[in-house]
């Protein structure tokens, strides 16, 4: 009885325990986890598989990069024509506009002469004061706002004129930049790049595009700063001319250096035609002084200015810098320099056979050569 006894305290006390270990079990959510969800064993095989048919691949056990597609380059010839085409079309259409303009001026003038002397047989002061009284407030002060801004705007020099019309350019142009409907054709037609399907048109919007508008305003101080004396060298109709070429063939040059060099990138901003407009005022006066705006007590000579600055594009162009596009400006400023010393003896001295052929065709019945053929008129 005590051996059974004992058997039945063991068996009892054994089936606790079982019992207690399944429950704990069916409760321990680590024994599920590792139970329930086991992982899958690694195949060796397959790996080893692997590794031999990647050695079968490349012998040499290292995958290199994918060949990088070599870009070729771009045939020059057509841009080089618009270039050609596009400088001789712009000094011929100032040469009319130079004619027009003179011919509006003594149309102008012979009117004027007339309506004053209408004016003094016909009226007085006691007439404009009637008239005067007349007006509503509004109107009063319309008028005292377009007196200002006349009386600004005959303060400006002829060349301040000129540029005014530029920059307000260059600001609409910077303002499409800034719709988000507009950056694929301003990115096909306002950027210049030799790579690029169109060369052509590039070439002449690129010079009113600007994207940041510390470009913008960097360039235009140079260029409202240089125009006085720019347009008082050359004349207005010149000077437009001047620009627009001097914009066309700072890009003609920098296609030129970026297919030598294989550098081909997109390429905006005006400052290839201020560095003409810069480098032809500081070649015809080398002894003028020029100060830095921040720094005023510093001066230096502009031939000293135009020496600095076409060795620092020359650098950038050899060293391959391109912060900004060193090529356009050394061309600008190599144009700029050609244009004062040989330019205008070569171009503008010869328009008289195109003025003439105007002055012919627009009035068929005259004989001789109207005002502004003669080469002396600049």
């Amino acid at each position: 009885m005590a051996w059974r006894g004992c058997v039945m305290k063991w068996a009892k006390t054994e089936f606790i325990t079982n019992q207690q270990t399944s429950r704990s079990s069916r409760l321990n959510p680590y024994n599920q986890q590792r139970c329930g969800f086991r992982r899958e064993p690694k195949r060796s095989d397959t790996k080893k598989g692997n590794v031999s048919q990647e050695t079968k691949s490349s012998p040499s056990g290292i995958q290199g990069p994918p060949p990088t597609r070599k870009v070729p380059r771009p045939s020059l010839f057509k841009p080089l024509m618009f270039t050609v085409g596009f400088t001789g079309c712009s000094f011929g259409a100032a040469a009319i506009l130079q004619y027009e303009t003179l011919r509006l001026r003594v149309q102008t003038a012979k009117d004027e002469e007339e309506a004053e002397k209408l004016i003094q047989g016909s009226q007085d002061m006691a007439y404009w004061h009637d008239w005067w009284s007349q007006l509503s407030s509004f109107q009063r002060q319309l008028i005292l706002v377009m007196s200002v801004v006349d009386d600004f705007w005959s303060s400006l020099s002829e060349g301040q004129k000129m540029v005014t019309g530029i920059i307000a350019i260059n600001a609409a142009v910077l303002c499409c930049w800034r719709i988000p409907s507009m950056q694929r054709s301003m990115i096909k037609y306002f950027t210049s790049n030799p790579v690029s399907k169109t060369k052509c048109l590039p070439m002449v919007l690129s010079s009113f595009s600007h994207y940041s508008i510390i470009h913008l305003v960097a360039n235009m101080y140079v260029l409202w700063t240089f125009s006085s004396g720019i347009v008082s060298l050359l004349g207005k109709e010149q000077f437009l001319a001047f620009y627009l070429s001097a914009g066309v063939i700072s890009t003609m040059f920098s296609y030129m250096c970026k297919t030598v060099a294989g550098g081909f990138y997109p390429s905006l901003g005006a400052s290839g035609a201020v560095m003409a407009v810069l480098a032809a005022v500081c070649a015809k006066v080398p002894e003028a002084k020029l100060g830095i705006i921040f720094l005023p007590m510093v001066t230096f000579t502009a031939g000293n200015a135009l020496k600095a600055l076409v060795a620092i594009d020359s650098a950038g162009l050899i060293m391959g810098w391109r912060l900004f596009d060193h090529a356009a400006h050394l061309g600008g400023a190599l144009f700029g320099v050609w244009y004062v010393a040989y330019g205008y003896k070569l171009i503008w001295r010869k328009r008289e056979p195109i003025v003439k052929l105007w002055h012919d065709m627009r009035s068929p019945g005259a004989k001789g050569s109207g005002p502004g053929s003669g080469p002396g008129v600049s």
